[in-house]
């Protein structure tokens, strides 16, 4: 894609991403995207757990992504923390007949495996990453161990592709999404803010084909591959413009490329 905006001063950057984060950071974004699923419950766990298993299978088509997640929802019995918590063996066998592309029933068997795990071990997956970004101070790190941690259970193989692995370059733009949704605070009604432990200054940018490309298209990016390379390249540029909150222009980025794809095919 051709850079469109490369004569931009930094002030007229830092105006046209806050004129796209005030568009497209609003409560309307809520219904069509996978954070409506966490929206849907009241109770801190619930969202975590629900947010997490939306995040999870968040690639390809939206309308898609939020009818299986809210199918999710309904194999867990509408109540998904007291589901991990307390399932049966027979209850989670009914998991095995759910599907969502390559997302299967025994990965959502695992999954469920592995985050009674974590709640365990850490009182809460937001308990868990608070714990451990303490531990390091670093997001990166904990992405890690996240990963190592989650299959530390004996598990079924095929679940390990629905984690990325940081640790080989993978984006990571599922789990940097699902952060993004309970770390950051901010009076728009979109994200929760629900883990004050990790400040917003620590996230990275949630990279996926509309981030990037309007990312290079700004020229906010030069970096072709969209790998964790190309994470720290887009999130370092951002903190020049909003340097405690710089994933604060994923909603803006996003949106954008959503309407300037869908502008092209009319």
């Amino acid at each position: 894609m051709d850079v469109l905006y490369a004569d931009m001063t930094h002030a007229e950057m830092y105006d046209l991403l806050e004129s796209l984060h005030d568009r497209y950071n609003t409560s309307d974004f809520i219904e069509e995207d996978p954070i409506s699923v966490p929206h849907s419950f009241s109770a801190t766990l619930d969202r975590e757990i629900a947010g997490f298993m939306a995040a999870t299978i968040a690639w390809g088509n939206r309308r898609a992504i939020v009818q299986s997640s809210h199918r999710m929802m309904r194999y867990m019995d509408g109540a998904p923390a007291d589901f991990v918590l307390n399932a049966s063996d027979s209850d989670i066998a009914t998991l095995q007949s759910f599907v969502h592309r390559t997302f299967n029933g025994e990965d959502f068997k695992t999954f469920v495996g592995s985050l009674r795990h974590i709640i365990s071990g850490w009182g809460s997956i937001g308990g868990y990453f608070e714990q451990r970004f303490e531990e390091c101070g670093d997001m990166r790190r904990v992405l890690a161990m996240f990963r190592r941690d989650f299959f530390a259970i004996e598990h079924d193989k095929h679940a390990e592709k629905h984690i990325s692995n940081i640790e080989r370059g993978a984006a990571c733009k599922r789990l940097c999404m699902y952060l993004r949704w309970f770390v950051r605070a901010d009076d728009r009604g979109v994200d929760f803010g629900l883990w004050r432990k990790i400040p917003m200054s620590a996230l990275y940018m949630p990279l996926d084909i509309h981030t990037g490309r309007m990312g290079r298209s700004l020229g906010l990016l030069r970096r072709k591959q969209d790998d964790w390379r190309a994470v720290e390249e887009l999130t370092a540029t951002l903190r020049n413009f909003s340097p405690e909150d710089p994933v604060r222009y994923d909603y803006a980025l996003f949106g954008w490329g959503i309407a300037e794809k869908k502008k092209s095919l009319l």
